[in-house]
């Protein structure tokens, strides 16, 4: 997509876990920037460029952005009160990451890559598995609530 759809633009608080504000992400036709608590604006911003590329399908939006030399997926899913659902496949989470890891692998081939001190997980799905991965529940994520 050249422009964010008009439907997704807009200002979403996030909520920490203790019902507190947190940052806000503010979607406009260009991309994204997240402002912190006090309103500074430098916490992070895309353009959609060759390097942050949006596509929809099936009431989600596919946010691909890069990260040095991998490519980083999330996906945004709106609710019809105008909330979104911010979705990644979480595996940050020692626990939980070799129980995804090891469910995932039973659907995909699972690439692990270590570029310095970081590991990622590559995977390749298709359209259509990655719509299962959204249904089988392998995306997480919290909800942002519309301010704006």
């Amino acid at each position: 997509m050249k422009e964010v759809p008009a439907s997704l633009r807009g200002y979403y608080l996030g909520i920490d876990d203790g019902g507190s504000d947190t940052d806000t992400l503010i979607i406009e036709s260009w991309g994204y920037h997240i402002k912190d608590a006090k309103e500074n604006d430098w916490l992070g911003r895309g353009v959609i460029s060759d390097s942050l590329v949006i596509k929809f399908y099936e009431n989600y939006c596919f946010v691909n952005f890069r990260s040095g030399d991998q490519w980083v997926l999330r996906v945004i899913r709106q609710k019809t009160s105008g909330d979104i659902q911010f979705l990644s496949i979480n595996v940050s989470d020692d626990k939980k990451r070799k129980e995804t890891l090891r469910k995932l692998s039973k659907k995909l081939s699972i690439k692990e890559i270590q570029r310095k001190d970081d590991t990622f997980y590559q995977i390749a799905p298709t359209k259509d598995q990655l719509i299962q991965l959204l249904k089988d529940g392998f995306f997480t994520g919290g909800d942002l609530s519309k301010v704006k």
